[in-house]
């Protein structure tokens, strides 16, 4: 039986229908977990996710991005962490067999790895790609920090300033010779960290996720205007970084501020499109569709929308971008990035 969100009957009050169903979608950010009780859906598992990609768009594969799920209970520290791979990996095997549909979940693996042990991180990889049967891609390690009490950080509770950390950049300097990407997730005020980051390392590539957090709660809530300047002055420098790619999605979130979990009713896809134009804009103006890919962030966004208003959204955002940036937007480069 297929378990419901916390918010399942406060979403249904807005139901759409996939627009333009036959586009292809590659989906480069999702979750997979259990019994995590203080999400908006506690379980989410192959079956949970079908139910979301079946509702009308043409999800063709998806790639999972870390989250802390079933790591082992026993053995060294630092190699705990291949739990995940080896879970996720046993139900992206159930979904190529083709015996629940076409959709091929987590067809890319992105896993984790605290950098912080050094030259040790080397070995860790390397039972991450074993443990992948071929499909690991990558890792992430979250990076989201900020001073504000109001603002929650990162669940593996990151130093200030990790990305810049000697020996955070000892264990990613392992990354490139493996060809895995790293997946940036920090706060806008640490985006300079991120091009830091991309600049010490050209031949990594890096993803940005979520745009780069922009935070709209605490000491941001009210300055929209002051943030979006912030974070797009920023943007224009890691765009010069040929390395650098951007997942454009990620924006429904609390700390996001935008508040739609607040209303008595979710948003609407042109809602969620208005909200977020000047983001999507600007990324794709400054990166191009071929270094974007638009992402669910799923269940996390769930919170504020369903699934099939999220991408009915990124269809009414990219209207106007010709058929070949659209293709790029929508699945090419996910595909091209994760190898997929």
């Amino acid at each position: 039986m297929v378990a419901q969100s916390m918010n399942q009957a406060w979403l249904a009050q807005v139901k759409e229908t996939a627009l333009e169903p036959n586009l292809p979608i590659c989906d480069p950010h999702h979750h997979l977990w259990d019994s995590r009780k203080a999400a908006v859906q506690e379980r989410y598992l192959l079956e949970e996710i079908l139910e979301d990609v079946g509702g009308g768009h043409n999800v063709v594969a998806t790639v999972f991005i870390e989250c802390g799920a079933m790591f082992k209970a026993e053995g060294p520290e630092a190699f705990r962490c291949v739990g995940e791979t080896e879970f996720v990996n046993g139900i992206a095997a159930m979904s190529a067999s083709g015996n629940y549909g076409k959709t091929r979940i987590a067809a890319g693996i992105v896993g984790t790895v605290d950098l912080r042990i050094g030259d040790a991180a080397a070995d860790v990889l390397d039972a991450h790609i074993a443990a992948g049967g071929g499909r690991f891609r990558g890792i992430r390690r979250g990076a989201f920090w900020h001073s504000s009490p109001d603002i929650q950080n990162h669940r593996t509770n990151p130093p200030e300033g990790l990305l810049t950390h000697d020996d955070f950049r000892a264990g990613f300097k392992h990354l490139s010779s493996r060809k895995l990407s790293f997946e940036v997730w920090c706060a806008h005020t640490q985006l300079p960290d991120a091009l830091s980051l991309a600049r010490a390392f050209p031949d990594t590539m890096i993803v940005l996720d979520h745009f780069g957090g922009p935070i709209g709660i605490g000491p941001y809530a009210g300055k929209a205007d002051e943030v979006f300047a912030h974070w797009k002055a920023q943007i224009d420098e890691l765009a010069r970084c040929a390395n650098v790619v951007m997942k454009l999605g990620g924006l429904n979130m609390e700390v996001n501020g935008y508040g739609w979990e607040h209303r008595a009713q979710p948003p609407t896809s042109a809602e969620l499109a208005q909200a977020t134009r000047r983001y999507f804009e600007h990324a794709i103006e400054r990166f191009g569709a071929n270094r974007c890919m638009f992402e669910s962030n799923f269940p996390v966004d769930k919170l504020s929308c369903s699934y099939t208003a999220l991408w009915n959204s990124f269809k009414l955002l990219s209207k106007h971008y010709s058929d070949a940036e659209r293709s790029a937007l929508f699945c090419g480069t996910a595909q091209r990035i994760y190898r997929l």
